[in-house]
């Protein structure tokens, strides 16, 4: 059985009132801690990519995917 791990302890409605860094938040969470049956926006990847806080692994994974998508 796999276990997803979610940020449950982040208060988000602070974090909603600025769309970039509740967006940049969203984009960690999926990518950290499972997708959740829900899909990643390539534009949204693309426009924060040098915002993401994310394991260099996966990172560098994600980066041969979106980066060489036309």
């Amino acid at each position: 059985m796999i276990r997803l791990m979610y940020n449950w302890s982040t208060d988000t409605t602070r974090l909603k009132e600025n769309p970039d860094k509740y967006n940049i938040f969203v984009l960690e969470q999926m990518i950290n801690f499972g997708l959740n049956n829900k899909k990643l926006s390539l534009s949204s990847l693309k426009k924060h990519w040098s915002k993401l806080n994310i394991d260099s692994n996966k990172k560098s994974y994600l980066k041969k995917i979106v980066w060489t998508q036309s």
